[in-house]
């Protein structure tokens, strides 16, 4: 495997499959936040995505992270009758998320995908062209970007994948050779169910995420 690209995907962190799964339950689950306190649903998730990627997170770190974000430059909770009842809350929190999720815990992430498209492309590329821009950096900061939206349930991991490359090529003006003279896109080669309407609405979806930034900021 090429040795840049993978570099560019060990930058992920270790436990970022764990963070992205708690992300996907709180967007798939549609736990209603004005009857529950999002944060005891965020700590619930991590609890929950920790046990499925087999990355098991204490609980007392979970709630203790939590409440230094809540109260910076507090000291740790004390094992009070505060803290347990909060223990059992997140426990309780997350039956009724896998009750939710009907307990399917397991899917893909696009990750994967975007990995081996990377690798294939590059060797389509002009070598040169392909190392003077960062088109992989981008393609995966733009997939770690899109979990601020529910892309992951409303579309296939692999239509992601192709539509965070296909971003990132644009916004470097990185052409694909030999692509107007082909029988079909580079697109769909990599993906034959994905339609050009499918990448420009993900697209858009994604530059949503960065206007939404900016207008908050």
């Amino acid at each position: 495997m090429d040795p840049s690209v993978l570099q560019e995907a060990s930058r992920i962190p270790p436990d970022a499959r764990t963070h992205f799964k708690a992300c996907r339950f709180i967007m798939e689950a549609e736990v209603p936040l004005e009857s529950y306190d999002p944060y005891l649903v965020a700590m619930a998730a991590l609890y929950l995505a920790g046990k499925v990627e087999e990355q098991h997170l204490r609980t007392r770190d979970i709630i203790n992270v939590s409440h230094r974000y809540l109260h910076p430059g507090s000291e740790p909770l004390e094992l009070d009758t505060h803290f347990w009842e909060l223990r059992d809350s997140i426990v309780q929190c997350e039956l009724l998320m896998l009750q939710v999720l009907c307990f399917r815990v397991s899917f893909q992430h696009p990750h994967k995908y975007l990995l081996h498209y990377l690798l294939s492309l590059k060797h389509w590329m002009n070598r040169h062209s392909w190392d003077r821009t960062p088109v992989a950096a981008a393609a995966w900061a733009l997939l770690r970007d899109s979990y601020h939206r529910p892309l992951c349930l409303q579309h296939a991991p692999q239509h992601i994948a192709v539509s965070v490359l296909y971003l990132a090529l644009q916004c470097y003006g990185v052409e694909v050779p030999a692509d107007a003279e082909a029988e079909r896109p580079w697109w769909q080669v990599f993906s034959e169910d994905l339609s050009k309407d499918v990448i420009d609405q993900i697209v858009l979806d994604l530059i949503q995420i960065y206007t939404l930034d900016t207008e908050i900021s």
